[in-house]
């Protein structure tokens, strides 16, 4: 195993709100069983915690997790620092981060630990069924995603201790990458259309018709503590998972993030959920000519560049793009989650205007090459 790989770097051309924030971070892993859906088992969540910490707490944690092949030891190295006293004289909206399929609750530890540093705390639930070394059926992602996120909401709130008096659940934000991203649509409002049913790996029985627009299983995903959402390469609108009328049920603002040469979730497809959910303010943050791993993970670690016996290739494209640096994609999604959900999570205004097309505030000359900003929606 190579030396711990850090997921904390901010490059000296990071757009402004990239930069540490005033907070210490502290991290924890909880468990927790979350209540089944009709006829399913109960599922258990492991969850890595994060969140301010008291004043002089020192920075540095080691992660110990898997690589994408789910079988080699990789270790990260952080800031945070384990089980540390939480901050006090604060209440911090709670943000819940969802990874892909497969994934990990690690594979956007830069952005938990971000975000963590400005006042949140950040839930990344390790999803069964859709993690590296437990990958069951796709369906069951597409049914237990949403689902997964909602109770995750209820696990938190329902806290006891010091983190629960820190942990403001009545403004919450979820961020998801591909299937999470799938899963924070849906959640946001975004009900699917009766063409998920046929789709090649939708589970049997018309189980997803739960999560159909006007369904009351759906209805009952409806929360109104959750004040936005943040999906990076949402999966699901080129395989027909919405309509525009399932599109148009999206309640909350959004922040939608997207390579142009996405060939996983569809480009086209993916500016197409932003275009029809026309009832909520939304904006798209495009990264020309990146693909599917267009800011969400954390750089590709040395072990990704080894060919792995188990894949059959080196997993490098699980973590890398062919054209942009992952640590500067990561340094701007950190800024623009920044500002998306200073805006909305704490009523924030002056975050406002990191948000406006045109020039983009916070970068340096010459650093937004690639970079394309719109907004619609309310007041557009």
């Amino acid at each position: 195993m190579t030396a711990p790989h850090p997921i904390h770097l901010i490059r000296p051309d990071a757009p402004a709100l990239a930069a540490q924030g005033a907070y210490p971070v502290g991290v924890r892993t909880g468990h927790f069983d979350i209540a089944a859906m009709t006829g399913q088992n109960p599922r258990r969540l492991t969850v890595e915690i994060w969140y301010p910490a008291a004043a002089g707490t020192p920075p540095g944690t080691i992660y110990d997790t898997l690589l994408r092949d789910g079988v080699t030891p990789l270790r990260y190295a952080g800031l945070a620092h384990r089980n540390a006293p939480v901050a006090t004289g604060l209440a911090a909206p709670l943000i819940v981060l969802s990874h892909g399929h497969p994934g990990n609750r690690y594979l956007m530890s830069h952005l938990a630990e971000s975000l963590a540093a400005k006042g949140y705390v950040v839930a990344a639930p390790d999803h069964p069924g859709s993690i590296y070394k437990d990958q069951q059926a796709f369906g069951q992602t597409l049914l237990h995603r949403p689902h997964d996120q909602a109770r995750l909401i209820d696990v938190m709130a329902d806290l006891s201790g010091d983190l629960g008096g820190l942990c403001d659940t009545s403004r919450v934000g979820v961020i998801g990458y591909s299937m999470g991203g799938y899963g924070a649509l849906v959640l946001g409002g975004a009900g699917l259309a009766a063409t998920a049913l046929d789709h090649d790996s939708a589970p049997p029985g018309a189980a997803l018709a739960v999560h159909l627009a006007g369904s009351d299983g759906h209805a009952g995903l409806h929360d109104t503590r959750i004040k936005a959402i943040l999906p990076i390469g949402p999966w699901g609108n080129a395989a027909g998972m919405w309509d525009a009328e399932g599109l148009a049920g999206l309640r909350v603002p959004m922040l939608l993030m997207a390579g142009t040469q996405d060939d996983t979730s569809g480009y086209t497809a993916m500016r197409g959920i932003f275009e029809q959910s026309q009832s909520v303010e939304r904006h798209l943050l495009s990264f020309a000519n990146a693909g599917h791993n267009a800011a969400a993970p954390v750089p590709a670690p040395p072990e990704s560049w080894v060919f792995s016996d188990t894949l059959g290739r080196a997993s490098f494209d699980h973590y890398a793009d062919p054209v942009w640096d992952t640590l500067r994609m990561n340094n701007i999604a950190q800024h623009f989650a920044a500002a998306f959900m200073g805006l909305h999570l704490k009523q924030d205004a002056s975050m406002a205007p990191y948000l406006t097309p045109g020039t983009l505030l916070g970068f340096a000359q010459g650093t937004t090459a690639g970079l394309a900003l719109e907004q619609r929606g309310v007041g557009q």
